[in-house]
């Protein structure tokens, strides 16, 4: 009896979880921005998604949550009725690749690095594995242009890629730029502080004062933002070596709100990646 009992509110928890969820994305709004005239930002919920179409077919950056993928179709369906071609990943995490595997069986091809494919290895279904992998840098010439692709070390994670767009002069960062917040820096996942920052330089080498970026969370962006970013993570970063340099511990860098009020004030904080967060991440990964 009691096992009966426990089974019933486990299965009603899980339920009103399941329900929750879902009434959560249907709430969700899938907003679309022209960037030139062919490539398109979608912003719904979870990682912003890049869009290319023409005469080859559709080329999206990310897939967002499994959920949203009705939406995001009916979104691309306005902007061209070719089916979606290719989906190139960013990186494993999934609000950006949670709609891989409806993407999959409708016949996409899914691209990321291959860290990103070991990763989905152990979670996803086949339809959702990347089929084609690179290491270093990757180029594919779709809708008349050249997509210039490359993986960016231990950033945000292990397996970054950022994408531009050599002719629309378009970049695609993924989470390797949060847009005026605090980035979230997996260390388990193989992220590290100094990976961070090199990869925004690295972003940096493409892009100009008329460069359309794509972050992966945040309102569209551009050069000057972007530095501002960079300079955020800099100051960050020095002010807490400076404290590991001075003999302090996590805990008291994680709770010095000195070390970022700066950037705390200008409202950098957002969701789970607080300035205490924030903080304490940079700390581990320095220490590591």
């Amino acid at each position: 009896m009691k096992f009966l009992k426990l089974s019933l509110i486990i299965f009603f928890f899980l339920f009103n979880v399941s329900i929750n969820a879902q009434s959560k994305f249907d709430k969700v709004n899938i907003k679309t921005t022209k960037l030139s005239d062919h490539i398109y930002m979608l912003e719904g919920s979870g990682g912003n998604i890049g869009v290319s179409v023409g005469n080859d077919g559709v080329f999206i950056i990310d897939t967002q949550f499994a959920p949203l993928t009705p939406k995001i179709l009916s979104a691309i369906k306005k902007l061209s009725d070719q089916p979606v071609k290719i989906v190139a990943n960013t990186h494993h995490h999934g609000d950006h690749t949670g709609g891989n595997e409806n993407l999959g069986d409708l016949g996409a091809t899914i691209i990321a690095h291959e860290n990103v494919r070991k990763r989905l290895l152990e979670k996803s279904t086949k339809s959702a594995i990347p089929v084609i992998t690179f290491n270093d840098k990757l180029n594919i010439q779709i809708n008349n242009e050249q997509v210039a692709i490359f993986h960016v070390e231990n950033a945000h994670t292990d397996g970054d890629a950022m994408l531009y767009f050599t002719e629309s002069n378009v970049l695609h960062t993924g989470d390797t730029f949060f847009n005026a917040r605090y980035p979230y820096i997996d260390i388990n996942s193989g992220g590290s502080i100094n990976g961070y920052i090199n990869a925004v330089k690295s972003g940096l080498m493409v892009v100009d004062n008329n460069t359309k970026i794509i972050p992966g969370h945040g309102n569209l962006s551009n050069k000057a933002e972007y530095l501002t970013f960079l300079n955020m993570l800099e100051t960050v970063k020095a002010a807490v070596l400076k404290e590991i340099e001075n003999g302090k511990t996590e805990d008291e860098v994680s709770t010095n709100t000195l070390l970022t009020k700066t950037y705390d004030d200008l409202g950098y904080g957002y969701h789970f990646i607080n300035s205490e967060k924030m903080r304490r991440t940079v700390y581990q990964s320095l220490k590591n």
